[in-house]
C-alpha cells in the first residue's frame, strides 16, 4: 500500500460511518487488504487495479458507499478515525505510516 495521507484516513472513516459498529474493524481490514493488493498489482502491471484502485487507502475506500464529509467531528466519526488508525498500526506495524 502506498503511504497513508490524512485524506486517506478521512475517506476511510466516512466509509465506516454507515456500517454497523461491530463490523467496522472487519471492513477496515478489508479496505487495507485491497489497497495492498492494488499496490502490488500496480507495481507488477503498471496500471491501477480494476476493482481496488491504485494502491492508496483512499482509492480502495472509494469503492465503498460513504457518508458526505461531516461538518464537525462527532463522537461516532472520531470512533471511526480511531478504527482506521488502529487497523493501520496493528495490522501493518507502521510500515505504511
Amino acid at each position: 500500500m502506498r503511504p497513508v495521507q490524512l485524506a486517506d484516513i478521512e475517506v476511510a472513516a466516512r466509509v465506516l460511518m454507515p456500517i454497523d459498529p461491530p463490523a467496522r474493524f472487519r471492513v477496515m481490514t478489508e479496505i487495507v487488504d485491497r489497497a495492498v493488493a492494488a499496490d502490488r498489482y500496480r507495481k507488477t502491471c503498471g496500471r491501477a487495479h480494476p476493482d481496488f484502485g491504485c494502491g492508496t487507502l483512499m482509492s480502495a475506500a472509494e469503492r465503498y458507499e460513504k457518508i458526505a464529509r461531516p461538518v464537525s467531528c462527532g463522537r461516532d466519526y472520531l470512533a471511526c478515525i480511531v478504527i482506521v488508525a488502529s487497523v493501520l498500526t496493528d495490522r501493518h506495524s507502521n510500515q505504511f505510516l
